[in-house]
């Protein structure tokens, strides 16, 4: 395990499941990884958000009945286990076949040896996907973690809501958390969630933040190179 370096990656929900679970979108980034890894490409650690199944059934639950946040977070801790094992499902000949359901599930070294692709989902309340990959890549000693969401950049502020608002391409966390909401909400949107930002800033990590519809970009992030997003840094 010492020597396993892999590249983390938070996959936005809202990128496999918009609205419906974006089939075009997945076929591509088979083909991505497939070529990614027949060309050398390091091991991955992908770890997929809820998406529009997780809002979904958040939405529906609070409509029939009064829901506290945890209940709130296990439901989308669940729509993120669905659309883990059909990444896995998809990627079942360079996957490895088990869903990594908390960021310390064990792993055996063979199969670290073995597979150059791993799947995980959401693990415990407090939190989106977004610190679960800051753990896992902590886990591996790896300093820099990607988040392949459905912005290209961190702005500002809210451009939903603001045409001002402009894209930051380098910020520190320090400056990045001036600018979101420093407490979890269940759902909520930010481009990386609050508690993941803390951590990355306590371990000292770097974030490569851009659109994860652009392989092109994404390919550029996972070889290190300039691509069009944001980092956030120490």
């Amino acid at each position: 395990m010492k020597n396993f370096s892999p590249k983390v990656i938070a996959l936005g929900g809202s990128i496999v499941v918009p609205d419906t679970i974006n089939v075009e979108y997945l076929k591509r980034l088979r083909a991505f990884f497939i070529s990614y890894f027949a060309d050398g490409g390091d091991p991955i650690m992908l770890v997929v958000g809820g998406g529009s199944t997780a809002r979904n059934y958040q939405n529906a639950a609070a409509e029939v009945a009064s829901v506290s946040d945890e209940d709130k977070d296990w439901l989308g801790i669940h729509a993120t286990r669905i659309n883990a094992q059909l990444l896995r499902t998809i990627f079942v000949d360079i996957a490895h076949p088990v869903v990594l359901n908390n960021p310390h599930k064990h792993i055996n070294a063979s199969a670290l040896q073995q597979y150059r692709l791993f799947i995980a989902s959401g693990g415990l309340p407090g939190h989106s996907t977004d610190y679960d990959a800051v753990a896992i890549a902590q886990r591996f000693n790896v300093t820099e973690f990607l988040i392949a969401t459905t912005i290209s950049y961190v702005y500002d502020k809210d451009f939903s809501k603001y045409k001002d608002a402009q894209p930051i391409k380098d910020l520190t966390w320090e400056a990045y958390r001036a600018l979101v909401d420093d407490v979890w909400k269940p759902g909520m949107k930010a481009p990386v969630d609050p508690v993941a930002a803390r951590a990355a800033e306590k371990y000292g990590m770097e974030c490569r933040l851009f659109q994860g519809t652009n392989l092109f970009h994404f390919e550029q992030c996972l070889k290190g190179e300039e691509f069009e997003g944001t980092v956030i840094h120490p």
